[in-house]
């Protein structure tokens, strides 16, 4: 099995045109002043994406559910290049930790500009091999996670004059893939409140958009079962992508654009 199905690479090994675009990013602050709340931040895609709007400007508040000691390697990351981050332990499928964990984000500082809805759970089973607790557990991390989160940080955004979110899709959500049936359900639900959002909130400033990345080069209990040869730009994608993405709609150049999908595969589905 080749080594990139199982580690991410560190930025010296990464394609030269990647290294390029975080090397200009780095030269930006266009998150400055900011402040963002990153679910499901503690490694991975998520991980990527707090490291990229920190390196924006944006004091960002790194979220996940347990891993307290993933979590403090994000944030000293962070620190150690400049940023400024703080770590925050909370179950986003339960409100009221939701709203506690909001409420200590504007007391500490006075608002809220950029949620990131990235916190998953992932099951890989047939149909019938699944039960209705991997269904619900799914969904719950999902689409609740995603409600409670947005429906505290709304108000507070409103009150900061305007801000994004940005959901974090999935393909199983937008093309047949055998063994998420779960999965595909609640990341198509994620579209769909993406795009709803979006039209309820765009008088308030407030702009909503859904990230579908495609097979992506992460540490996950099971390796992609994505042959990188089938895509046509035949590689896994790297973390640092989708957050260049993300980085991009949380940014000035994002703000005419709302209630989109936007797919970052290579290629390999085309929509």
């Amino acid at each position: 099995m080749p080594a990139k199905y199982s580690r991410p690479q560190p930025l010296s090994a990464l394609p030269e045109f990647i290294v390029e675009i975080a090397s200009m990013q780095m030269e930006t602050r266009e998150l400055e002043g900011k402040v963002a709340l990153v679910t499901g931040a503690s490694r991975n895609i998520g991980r990527a994406i707090a490291e990229a709007l920190a390196s924006a400007g944006a004091i960002v508040v790194v979220n996940a559910l347990r891993s307290k000691a993933d979590v403090g390697a994000v944030v000293a990351g962070i620190a150690a290049n400049g940023g400024r981050a703080s770590p925050y332990l909370a179950d986003v499928t339960d409100g009221a930790a939701v709203h506690a964990m909001i409420g200590q984000i504007v007391a500490q500082h006075r608002r809220l500009d950029i949620l990131v809805n990235n916190a998953v759970t992932h099951q890989d089973k047939r149909f019938l091999e699944a039960t209705y607790e991997d269904w619900r557990r799914t969904l719950m991390v999902t689409l609740d996670g995603a409600y409670h989160c947005t429906r505290a940080a709304v108000p507070v955004m409103i009150e900061s004059g305007g801000g994004s979110i940005v959901n974090i899709g999935g393909l199983a959500g937008h093309v047949y893939m055998y063994d998420r049936v779960p999965v595909s359900a609640a990341k198509a639900g994620l579209a769909g409140m993406t795009r709803a959002l979006a039209g309820d909130l765009a008088r308030q400033n407030i702009t909503v958009n859904c990230v579908v990345p495609g097979p992506t080069n992460t540490l996950r209990a099971k390796p992609s079962r994505q042959d990188p040869n089938e895509i046509p730009i035949p590689r896994l994608a790297e973390p640092a992508e989708i957050a260049a993405m993300v980085r991009l709609l949380c940014g000035p150049g994002g703000r005419y654009t709302t209630g989109q999908c936007i797919h970052i595969n290579g290629g390999l589905h085309m929509g």
